[in-house]
């Protein structure tokens, strides 16, 4: 997968969740050092500008997933543009936080999983770059991506050492199944899910991580469980408030955690 590179701007890559929209904290950033882009895709803009800043050393690229204010459900997230855009900038690593319902009773809301396989449950998405002709695309040709680990050894182990250091509840290893939305689950969908083994629920992980492997870049995810999934436990039915609110009350946890990793990424 060739994508064009023009400025070597950023080194690490990072796609916002649901409610994390900015990546300044405070002191950890070098002010003098931030730089807003506007990139354009063969794919159509990218969900937002993307944000350029000194982090711990380390130049981020930042881009909410699904833009400004939650300008698009999970199923209407412009993936290939978001990688392609963030590919395009010479990033050397993707880091993905998400939000996730939790399937396992010994998760609980506000828990980390650094999640290594996933299940794919979603349909309809464009979920590679070489389904076009012209050579305009640079993605042509019939192309099978091996996917068998989905997610990078040496991001992931970043991440986990990142959740000993800021001593955040952190489980390393777990499965994400990945449906559609913008609904949540039925209790039956998610009795299912939990039956078959799978830790966490989530809207956004494919084809984000199909989509980085095709572009070369090493790539990984760090869930945070913002619900117990209405098939765990009788629990109650999820809603979109809940899940935003576990969400506010952890951002500050979310970029601590990142913060901690960038120094160890690729």
């Amino acid at each position: 997968m060739l994508i064009p590179i023009g400025d070597h701007l950023a080194d690490v890559g990072v796609f916002g969740g649901s409610g994390f929209y900015e990546f300044k904290t405070g002191e950890t950033v070098d002010v003098d050092h931030v730089q807003e882009v506007e990139v354009d895709t063969p794919y159509g803009p990218p969900a937002g500008p993307i944000t350029v800043v000194t982090i711990a050393g380390r130049r981020v690229a930042f881009l909410p997933r699904h833009g400004r204010g939650h300008r698009f459900a999970a199923h209407r997230v412009p993936f290939r543009a978001n990688v392609w855009a963030l590919a395009s900038l010479g990033v050397r690593s993707i880091v993905a936080p998400c939000s996730a319902g939790a399937l396992q009773p010994e998760l609980a809301p506000g828990d980390f999983v650094v999640v290594d396989q996933l299940v794919d449950r979603t349909w309809g998405r464009q979920d590679t770059f070489h389904d076009v002709g012209g050579d305009e695309h640079q993605g042509a040709g019939v192309h099978h991506q091996s996917f068998a680990d989905p997610y990078d050894a040496g991001v992931r182990a970043a991440l986990v050492e990142a959740g000993a250091v800021v001593d955040a509840p952190l489980r390393d290893g777990g499965t994400m199944v990945v449906i559609n939305g913008p609904r949540f689950s039925t209790r039956a969908e998610s009795r299912w899910f939990r039956s078959m083994g799978w830790d966490v629920v989530n809207m956004t992980g494919y084809p984000e991580a199909v989509l980085a492997a095709e572009a070369g870049i090493p790539y990984a995810t760090i869930a945070l469980v913002t619900d117990r999934d209405a098939g765990v436990d009788g629990g109650a039915a999820v809603t979109m408030e809940a899940v935003f609110a576990t969400m506010q009350q952890n951002v500050a946890r979310v970029r601590e955690l990142l913060t901690a990793a960038l120094p160890n990424l690729p």
